[in-house]
C-alpha cells in the first residue's frame, strides 16, 4: 500500500482551506535545492549518456494498402517489441495543427491558481484528475512534474469535452473540444498500431483492433519544471506502463529515456513523430513475447518541458488473455499471466503498488494469492 505524504520541503508549499498543502510547478521551479522526499536513488538518476537507436517507422504504405509497406512496418516494430517495446512513426495522419492545437492549450489549465486545479484532483483509487508530484499517493521518490488526466471513449458522446466544459469551468469548454478531437485522432491510430503488432505476432489482423475497438482510454497532459540539480530527481521515475499501448507526443526539450542493454539511453525528439512503447496488458496479451517498455523522464535546469499522452487501456470488464498460437509459440508453450482484467490490474496499481518494472510479476503474484491484504511484492527491479 502507498504509504501516506509527508513531504520534507525547503520552503513551505501552497496550503488551502482545510490545511492540506499541494505543490504544483510554479512552487517547484522556485526551488533552489531538491526537496529530500524528491530526491531518487543514484542508480535511477544517473544521466543517460547514449542515443537509442530506435527504428522510426513510415507508415504512408501501411494506411495506402500497400502490401510489401505493411510488411516491412510490421517487421520493423516486431523487432522493437522483441527488443524493448519502444519506436516511433512518421505519416501517421495525426494532423500536425491539432497536435500544435493540443500544446497551445496545455497551459490554459496548469497555469490555474493552485486552488483551482484541486478542485479537480485526483481521487483515492481513479487515474483521473489533476496531480501535483503524486504527493495524493507517495511520500517518497516524488516526480517533479504535474500531471492532468482524464477518460475518453470512442462513441457518440463526447465526454472529453464535457468534462472540461462541466467539471473544469464552462470557459474550457474549447480547451475540451480540442482534446476531444486530440483523443479521437490518437484512438485511431492505435487501432492501427494494433493491426501491425497482429501481422507481426502472426495472429489474426482485426484480432487487436477488435479487442480494443470499445476501449476505454487515459488522456494525459504533463508538465514537467525546471529544476535546478536534475542530477538529483526525476520527472517520471522508470516503470512500465501498466496499460496496453502508449503513445507519446514529446516537445523538442526532449527528456524521455528507454532502459536498453543494462543501461538508459536518450531518446531524440524526431519532429513530426509520435513515440509508441509497449505496456503491461499487451506484454500479457502477447504471452510476454513483445516486451513491456522500462522508460523515464528526465528533468532540466534550463526549460520547461510539456508532453501529450494517450494511453490505451481495455474496457474494464474485457478478460486479457493471449491467442493459443502465441502460447504455442512461447518458451515451454505454457501461459505466463493469468486471465485477468483491466479493472483488476488498475485496482492492483491505484490501491496496492506504485508501478515499475516489475509490476505486471508482482500482480499475477497478487492476483493469485489467497490473501490479498497480507501481499508483499517478491519481484524487483534489476540495478540501474
Amino acid at each position: 500500500m502507498a504509504s501516506s505524504p509527508s513531504v520534507v520541503l525547503s520552503s513551505p508549499p501552497p496550503t488551502s482551506k482545510d490545511g492540506s498543502r499541494f505543490i504544483d510547478s510554479n512552487y517547484l521551479q522556485k526551488q533552489s535545492h531538491v526537496p529530500a522526499n524528491f530526491k531518487w536513488p543514484e542508480e535511477d538518476a544517473a544521466s543517460a549518456q547514449e542515443e537509442l537507436n530506435a527504428p522510426v517507422v513510415d507508415l504512408e504504405g501501411f494506411f495506402n494498402g500497400d502490401v510489401v509497406a505493411t510488411e516491412n512496418a510490421a517487421k520493423l516494430i516486431r523487432s522493437s517489441c522483441l527488443r524493448h517495446g519502444f519506436f516511433q512513426v512518421t505519416n501517421h495522419r495525426v494532423d500536425a495543427d491539432l497536435i500544435q492545437l493540443a500544446y497551445d492549450h496545455v497551459d490554459d489549465f496548469f497555469n490555474l491558481p493552485i486552488e483551482e486545479k484541486i478542485k479537480v484532483q485526483r481521487r483515492p483509487g481513479s487515474p483521473y484528475g489533476y496531480s501535483g508530484a503524486h504527493m495524493d499517493r507517495f511520500s517518497s521518490n516524488l516526480p517533479w512534474k504535474e500531471t492532468f488526466s482524464f477518460a475518453f471513449q470512442d462513441g457518440p458522446d463526447k465526454i472529453v469535452a464535457d468534462y472540461f466544459k462541466f467539471t473544469i469551468r464552462k470557459d474550457f469548454e474549447q480547451t475540451g473540444l480540442v482534446y476531444q478531437k486530440y483523443s479521437e485522432a490518437m484512438h485511431s491510430l492505435s487501432l492501427s498500431i494494433m493491426e501491425l503488432l497482429a501481422i507481426g505476432l502472426g495472429v489474426d489482423r482485426m484480432l487487436y483492433r477488435e479487442f480494443f475497438e470499445d476501449a476505454v482510454s487515459i488522456m494525459r497532459t504533463n508538465l514537467y519544471p525546471t529544476c535546478q540539480e536534475p542530477n538529483l530527481s526525476l520527472g517520471t521515475g522508470p516503470h512500465c506502463d501498466p496499460n496496453a499501448l502508449t503513445i507519446l507526443h514529446q516537445d523538442l526539450v526532449g527528456g524521455l529515456d528507454v532502459f536498453v542493454d543494462n543501461k538508459w539511453h536518450k531518446v531524440r525528439p524526431v519532429l513530426g513523430a509520435l513515440v509508441i512503447n509497449i505496456g503491461d496488458v499487451f506484454a500479457a496479451l502477447s504471452n510476454g513475447i513483445y516486451r513491456s517498455c522500462l522508460h523515464r523522464a528526465a528533468v532540466n535546469s534550463h526549460k520547461e518541458r510539456r508532453s501529450l499522452v494517450f494511453f490505451m487501456c481495455p474496457r474494464a470488464d474485457k478478460v486479457v488473455k493471449p491467442a493459443e498460437e502465441l502460447v504455442r509459440k512461447s518458451e515451454g508453450g505454457i501461459r505466463k499471466f493469468p486471465d485477468f482484467t483491466w479493472s483488476d490490474l488498475l485496482e492492483f496499481t491505484q490501491n496496492h503498488y506504485r508501478v515499475n518494472e516489475t509490476t505486471l510479476e508482482n500482480f499475477t503474484d497478487w492476483f493469485l494469492s489467497a490473501d490479498r491484504s497480507n501481499f508483499k511484492p517478491t519481484h524487483f527491479k534489476t540495478s540501474h
